[in-house]
């Protein structure tokens, strides 16, 4: 094994069937970008290897895949959440890029192109992104996985510069790391998914191709901060590649308990609401009465927060009170749908959605980024208004 700093830092691992060669780059830097051209154009290597999964490697090659993608169906599919995160994480790195007139990925971009052009193999080492975020949620306890949305959200606000430096700096880390990095210091349950996991199902990945494929000479482009846990676990791995990548692959099964919760809600409340009509009619239309104007309310502020039609945050208001009692249809989907029929998405609305969301005001000026926060705000304020209002149902109930 042999290291050498000059430049960008590059480690060679000699293996029984072959070469691995790691280029540590920053993806947002230019000198990772001309390394990476400067390697393959030496001819030297049989093929080259991306930090990249397919859904990323995907987002590069055709950017216009946003472009088709289908709003219900990511409804339907409760994927809102995942979808407004990948728009976020896109949006930190985009940002960084801008300051210094450089593409996102650079460095994998002229990696993919170039092997194309060489007719080499190209390897897409990285775990899928959609994975690693699931199974960092599968680590937290849900209010934690809220403040850590909230977080990722907030850096949209930020307007501050990052000095070029700093960006050079992002080769002692990773970029999913820096964009949490408020988070996950010394956080494990952030840090394991988020960088050993991976560095360990790269290096699985890497030991799999170099053992059943005539590589030869393997160039690997990845940030730089996963260099040290790759060279580790190359040298360390005992266990045969394909279990570590299918134990890594693993997604956490979802916990029981939020599919009961709702259905526990709602026949308490309807209980409550029952409770109080035996009592007297007064009491138990008060209740009703609590419970819409809190609920709806709450759902209905949710929509006007993410600038929803005038419309649409009427409906949030009428709805909400109703699907909080049918946990199979929630809020956000009502008035989503309510919200695309009164200001459908236009195609230009998809195409420049990517670049839209770099920047706080972009994502309530495009029609599809607004929908996806009025689906989750209105959603959300439901969400609170029930448990609020179902306190004090039985507050009054007990009172």
């Amino acid at each position: 094994m042999s290291a050498s700093k000059e430049n960008e830092p590059l480690i060679e691992i000699k293996l029984k069937n072959g070469t691995i060669t790691l280029l540590g780059t920053a993806h947002v830097s230019k000198a990772s970008a001309d390394k990476v051209e400067e390697l393959i154009g030496t001819g030297h290597y049989d093929s080259v290897a991306v930090e990249l999964c397919p859904s990323r490697h995907n987002s590069l090659v055709n950017p216009n895949a946003l472009a088709k993608m289908d709003l219900f169906q990511v409804f339907r599919e409760g994927r809102v959440t995942m979808v407004i995160a990948n728009l976020a994480l896109g949006a930190y790195q985009q940002r960084l890029a801008d300051q210094f007139g450089i593409e996102p990925g650079a460095e994998q971009r002229i990696a993919i192109k170039l092997a194309e052009e060489a007719h080499l193999p190209l390897l897409l080492i990285d775990r899928e992104i959609s994975t690693t975020l699931k199974r960092v949620a599968g680590n937290l306890p849900w209010w934690q996985k809220w403040s850590l949305f909230a977080g990722l959200l907030a850096s949209l606000v930020s307007r501050e510069e990052v000095s070029e430096e700093d960006i050079e700096r992002l080769k002692e880390g990773d970029i999913l790391e820096a964009t949490f990095a408020e988070f996950a210091e010394e956080r494990k349950d952030l840090y394991d998914p988020l960088i050993d996991e991976r560095d360990r199902y790269m290096a699985a990945r890497l030991l799999q191709e170099i053992e059943h494929s005539d590589h030869g000479n393997l160039l690997v482009v990845i940030g730089a901060g996963h260099m040290k846990g790759i060279t580790r676990y190359i040298d360390e791995m005992q266990q045969p590649p394909a279990e570590v990548i299918e134990a890594l692959d693993q997604i956490p099964p979802p916990s029981r308990w939020p599919k009961i919760i709702p259905w526990l809600i709602t026949l308490l409340v309807l209980s409550g609401f029952a409770i109080g009509f035996m009592r007297s009619p007064e009491l138990g239309w008060q209740l009703v009465q609590d419970w819409v104007l809190i609920n709806g309310g709450l759902s209905a502020l949710g929509a006007l927060l993410a600038m929803a039609h005038p419309l649409t945050v009427i409906t949030a208001f009428v709805a909400a009170p109703l699907t909080s009692l049918n946990p199979a249809i929630g809020a956000g989907m009502v008035t989503a749908s309510v919200e695309i029929y009164l200001r459908k998405p236009q195609v230009g609305d998809f195409s420049k959605l990517r670049n839209d969301t770099t920047e706080l005001k972009g994502w309530f000026r495009n029609r599809v980024s607004r929908t996806l926060l009025i689906f989750f705000f209105s959603t959300l304020g439901s969400a609170i208004g029930t448990y609020l209002a179902g306190f004090k149902i039985f507050g009054q109930l007990a009172g």
